[in-house]
Protein backbone atom coordinates (compact mmCIF):
# COMPACT_ATOMS: atom_id res chain seq x y z
CA UNK A 1 0.00 0.00 0.00
CA UNK A 2 1.61 4.05 -0.93
CA UNK A 3 0.73 6.88 1.01
CA UNK A 4 -1.48 7.52 -1.32
CA UNK A 5 -3.74 4.44 -1.20
CA UNK A 6 -3.73 5.10 2.80
CA UNK A 7 -4.91 8.73 2.51
CA UNK A 8 -7.79 7.46 0.18
CA UNK A 9 -8.64 4.44 2.21
CA UNK A 10 -8.56 6.76 5.13
CA UNK A 11 -11.06 9.49 2.98
CA UNK A 12 -13.23 6.19 2.26
CA UNK A 13 -13.55 4.85 5.42
CA UNK A 14 -13.63 8.02 7.81
CA UNK A 15 -14.91 11.36 4.90
CA UNK A 16 -11.89 13.47 4.69
CA UNK A 17 -12.43 15.85 7.57
CA UNK A 18 -12.87 13.28 10.05
CA UNK A 19 -10.24 11.01 8.67
CA UNK A 20 -7.79 13.58 9.39
CA UNK A 21 -8.64 13.85 12.59
CA UNK A 22 -8.29 10.42 12.94
CA UNK A 23 -4.90 9.95 11.55
CA UNK A 24 -3.91 12.96 13.92
CA UNK A 25 -5.89 12.26 17.25
CA UNK A 26 -5.67 8.37 17.97
CA UNK A 27 -2.75 6.59 19.39
CA UNK A 28 -2.38 3.22 18.11
CA UNK A 29 -1.38 0.53 20.16
CA UNK A 30 0.96 -1.25 17.74
CA UNK A 31 3.00 2.18 17.56
CA UNK A 32 3.48 3.19 21.42
CA UNK A 33 0.17 5.67 21.64
CA UNK A 34 1.87 7.15 18.38
CA UNK A 35 -0.97 8.32 16.00
CA UNK A 36 -0.87 7.29 12.54
CA UNK A 37 0.68 10.60 11.15
CA UNK A 38 3.28 10.16 13.67
CA UNK A 39 4.00 6.20 12.67
CA UNK A 40 4.00 7.43 9.03
CA UNK A 41 6.21 9.87 10.03
CA UNK A 42 8.55 8.17 12.04
CA UNK A 43 8.97 5.45 9.03
CA UNK A 44 6.00 3.10 9.74
CA UNK A 45 4.62 1.24 6.72
CA UNK A 46 1.07 2.57 5.18
CA UNK A 47 -0.07 -0.65 5.14
CA UNK A 48 0.71 -1.77 8.93
CA UNK A 49 -0.83 2.10 10.11
CA UNK A 50 -3.94 1.43 8.43
CA UNK A 51 -4.35 -2.12 9.90
CA UNK A 52 -3.19 -0.88 13.31
CA UNK A 53 -5.85 2.15 12.65
CA UNK A 54 -8.73 -0.02 11.85
CA UNK A 55 -8.39 -2.35 14.90
CA UNK A 56 -8.93 1.11 16.65
CA UNK A 57 -11.42 2.14 15.05
CA UNK A 58 -13.07 -0.89 14.59
CA UNK A 59 -13.63 -0.50 11.35
CA UNK A 60 -15.23 -4.06 10.27
CA UNK A 61 -13.08 -7.03 8.81
CA UNK A 62 -14.80 -6.98 5.96
CA UNK A 63 -13.55 -3.15 5.03
CA UNK A 64 -10.06 -3.33 6.05
CA UNK A 65 -8.66 -4.54 3.35
CA UNK A 66 -8.07 -1.21 1.86
CA UNK A 67 -8.38 0.79 -1.42
CA UNK A 68 -6.93 -1.59 -3.70
CA UNK A 69 -10.97 -4.08 -3.31
CA UNK A 70 -12.54 -0.61 -3.82
CA UNK A 71 -13.13 1.32 -6.69
CA UNK A 72 -11.80 4.24 -7.37
CA UNK A 73 -14.04 7.16 -8.29
CA UNK A 74 -13.57 7.90 -11.98
CA UNK A 75 -12.47 3.95 -12.70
Amino acid sequence: MKLSEFQFAVDQEFGAAYGAVVIGDVGLETFGGRTAREALAAGAAPRDVWAALCAAMDVPVERRHGPEHRERPGR
